[in-house]
């Protein structure tokens, strides 16, 4: 029997020690304002004094509802100074689902921006909990303000130690089927996995400028650009808003070093150039939250003189598990190698109850171990043990690993298309797709066929001003793939669906067109 742990450890030192090395260094950049570290310390020790005066104890979850502003790292880090549970929403959701993830949560109060009160205090009054907001420029009858509370409250004087092992975060993560699951992240995974991305991943330090358009409700922006950006005492650039102009703007007037985005940010800024003829001093640029088409990669390079390098993880891994390590030249299309103290392999993707490993250049389902992976999923152990199998936690896609142990990711398992009996991996036909100079983007999906089991669909987005019809890109794909891969309906859309990490919505087309 081992000891207990005498260990203790807080994701808020995140912010504490940098803004005791770097006081004066900004921490934040929005528009025309900067906030340095030592400002931000302060306002966040304020704002956790209002949260305990308000009843938050160590233990307790406590919602967020904040877009890409200052005062989501403000009330992030508060709460886990008080040794409270994150528990960050996604600012797009609605009432009900807002009560959902509340309700299953456990939130004790729900910490929300004014604009998005309309559904953030409907969804908490449908659950019963009460709401503090944040950015209300006038009082609202029955909700506190956070920033009247903070200047009225003893601010604390620094943050309560945690157990490495204690809950800091429930990320809900959006399942494809089912009610969304609440993924829970320990101080551990979340400072080892800081760590592991400065010490030996990414190359990032005090002199970079980090561009901040990922939602920080979501992991990828939590981890990489908030909590890593922090640690190394970098200058991060919020924005609210993604749009490709103002994004492309907002990276040459801060003068950003470093871009971290998902495939669609990337897609938007080539358009932008276009018009825009200025270029920021970017080092390189990271992407992740869906695969990025080989396509977009060589425009990128062209167009802004950067490699962008891929990785791969999720919110259940903290979220990086692999990745094209800074330092060696990047694989284009594969998601590179493991990072450090992670071990990721190809296992049987037909066999669930256990763990069969498979060898070199074998397809199969990847699985992760390491200090990355979540606790669990809040109250389903079943879930759980569905998705961590002796000890690896099963990913649900679908990869190989080459003789040099570079991953290569084929698709998800559920978006694999039977059609005749063939198994068919839409990201191929994706990148042919990507791959013709008239489409920005693509979907590929099976819809139910009679006679087929499954047929082949692709939703297309045109670059802006391209000129071609679906009957085109149909025979393009049908003279380049195999007669059992091409698409055999091609529609062409102005948008397509997609999640809080930038990911297609497949279920929604599968829905919309089946």
């Amino acid at each position: 029997m081992s000891a207990p742990s005498n260990a203790t450890l807080s994701v808020a030192a995140i912010l504490k020690e940098t803004a005791e090395r770097a006081p004066g260094k900004t921490a934040i950049a929005i528009g025309s304002s900067t906030v340095t570290y030592a400002e931000l310390w302060d306002q966040t020790r304020r704002y956790a004094g209002a949260l305990r005066a308000q009843g938050v104890k160590p233990g307790d979850a406590v919602a967020i509802l904040i877009p890409n502003v200052p005062d989501f790292p403000r009330v992030y880090y508060a709460v886990l100074s008080l040794g409270g549970i994150v528990v960050p929403i996604h600012a797009l959701l609605k009432a009900d689902e807002i009560e959902y993830v509340l309700k299953d949560s456990g939130a004790t109060v729900l910490v929300c921006a004014a604009p998005l009160l309309g559904e953030g205090a409907k969804g908490a009054e449908q659950a019963g909990i009460p709401v503090i907001s944040v950015l209300a420029p006038d009082p609202i009858e029955g909700i506190s303000q956070l920033e009247k509370l903070a200047a009225d409250a003893e601010p604390i004087t620094t943050y309560e130690p945690c157990l490495p092992d204690a809950t800091a975060t429930i990320l809900y993560t959006s399942g494809t089927t089912g009610k969304p699951k609440g993924a829970m992240g320990s101080h551990f995974a979340l400072i080892e996995q800081t760590n592991t991305l400065l010490l030996s991943t990414f190359d990032m330090g005090p002199d970079d400028v980090v561009f901040g358009a990922l939602p920080l409700f979501h992991t990828f922006g939590q981890t990489c650009t908030l909590n890593a950006g922090f640690r190394a005492q970098a200058k991060l650039v919020l924005l609210p808003r993604f749009d490709g102009e103002t994004a492309l703007r907002s990276l040459i007037d801060n003068e950003c070093t470093i871009m971290m985005g998902v495939p669609t940010m990337y897609v938007a800024l080539l358009e932008a150039a276009k018009t825009i003829p200025e270029r920021p001093p970017l080092r390189y640029a990271i992407s992740g939250g869906a695969s990025i088409p080989l396509a977009v990669i060589e425009r990128f390079r062209k167009e802004f003189g950067v490699e962008i390098y891929e990785g791969y993880g999720l919110t259940e891994t903290s979220p990086v598990a692999c990745f094209n390590h800074i330092g060696r030249t990047p694989r284009a299309g594969s998601i590179g190698t493991p990072i450090w103290g992670v071990d990721l392999e190809i296992a049987r993707a037909d066999v669930d109850d256990r763990v069969e490993l498979l060898g070199v250049d074998e397809l199969g389902e990847i699985v992760i171990r390491g200090h990355n992976i979540m606790k669990g999923y809040l109250h389903l152990p079943e879930e759980t043990s569905k998705a961590i199998v002796d000890g690896w936690f099963r990913s649900g896609d679908l990869g190989r690993k080459d003789a040099d142990g570079y991953l290569w990711i084929v698709d998800r398992k559920k978006d694999m298309i039977i059609r005749n009996g063939y198994n068919v991996y839409p990201r191929e036909v994706e990148e042919l797709l990507t791959a013709h100079p008239a489409v920005s983007t693509a979907a590929v999906f099976g819809v139910p066929d009679e006679v087929h089991g499954e047929e082949i669909m692709a939703c297309v987005v045109l670059a802006p001003g391209a000129d071609v019809d679906s009957a085109t890109l149909a025979e393009y794909a049908k003279e380049k793939l195999a007669a059992y891969k091409y698409p055999r309906r091609v529609e062409i859309v102005e948008t397509l669906p997609l999640g809080p990490s930038g990911k297609v919505l497949k279920r929604e087309l599968v829905a919309r067109y089946a």
